[in-house]
């Protein structure tokens, strides 16, 4: 079969249910060809037999583009009409004496680590699309607890994004408690407590890690205030996009509703949870003519 690096497959004994790509081909220890797999829009890690891969035909390729970027663009419109609807209710709880000033929106800013270049891209883009200051940097998954505590303590964010690729790994049935079973999970729980070390608070710094599968327990114990996965299912890419954007426009004198933060999610409360955390928007005025 001739299936390359870089070629978009799925997998035939999983009903071709998801989008990969293929990132790396190896021979195990009995002589047979597997390849490694990174799902299309789904932040998960995965190998498989090459015989148990096809090419995804162009036709199912452009259903599934259409549908992911339908998804995103009706994700977006909703935190804008949300936006919106926010700062209608602002407005009307002005008192006169402040009406004649103009105001100066300051949300939370993001630094954001994760462990796949493409999707480090696609959501830097989608923070820009949401008027959210965010610093990205590409860093693979066992590597993030070594570099978070000097990148903190660079960039000082409101929130910070830990995340990547993870999956239950193993055949068989698995114990989904041992942190172990999980591709990722435990170097998510390094970083967060490295992170935890500069900032003990929640409140002040405001932590979501995790990505397909992920040991959901275990990252809220190091320290998260959000994490992936409740029910072990695989997250989409933007999904901490949208968390980290609830946050940082929720009002600093209010507390983020979970389950708003949740269903402000693309998955949903399957793929993410988290804890009661104080948002990170200020109000500023009086807005000059200088910047």
């Amino acid at each position: 079969m001739d299936i390359q690096v870089g070629d978009l497959v799925v997998r035939k004994s999983h009903g071709g249910d998801i989008v990969f790509k293929v990132t790396d081909i190896f021979v195990d220890d009995t002589q047979q060809t597997h390849c490694v797999l990174k799902g299309l829009h789904l932040r998960l890690m995965a190998d498989s037999p090459i015989d148990d891969l096809e090419p995804i035909e162009a036709e199912h390729l452009r259903n599934e583009i259409v549908r992911m970027e339908n998804m995103h663009n009706n994700t977006l419109r909703q935190v804008l009409v949300r936006r919106s609807r926010e700062r209608e209710q602002i407005e009307l709880r002005r008192s006169e004496a402040t009406k004649k000033f103009t105001f100066f929106d300051l949300p939370g800013r993001v630094l954001h680590l994760d462990g796949d270049e493409e999707y480090l891209k696609m959501c830097l883009k989608t923070y820009n699309q949401l008027n959210l200051q965010a610093e990205g940097h590409w860093v693979e998954e066992n590597k993030q607890a070594d570099v978070i505590i000097n990148l903190l303590e660079e960039i000082r964010p409101d929130i910070l994004v830990l995340t990547g690729h993870d999956a239950l790994i193993g055949n068989g049935k698995k114990d989904i408690s041992d942190i172990n079973n999980y591709r990722n999970s435990k170097h998510f729980v390094a970083a967060v407590k490295k992170a935890r070390l500069v900032e003990p608070s929640r409140d002040e710094l405001v932590i979501f890690a995790g990505a397909c599968q992920s040991h959901f327990e275990a990252i809220l114990s190091a320290g998260a205030n959000f994490a992936s996965s409740p029910n072990r299912i695989f997250i989409h890419a933007y999904d901490p996009v949208f968390i980290a954007e609830k946050v940082a426009f929720t009002p600093i004198n209010r507390t983020v509703d979970v389950s708003d933060a949740i269903t402000a999610s693309v998955t949903g409360v399957d793929g993410v949870g988290g804890l009661e955390t104080r948002g990170k928007f200020r109000l500023g005025m009086p807005k000059t003519p200088f910047k």
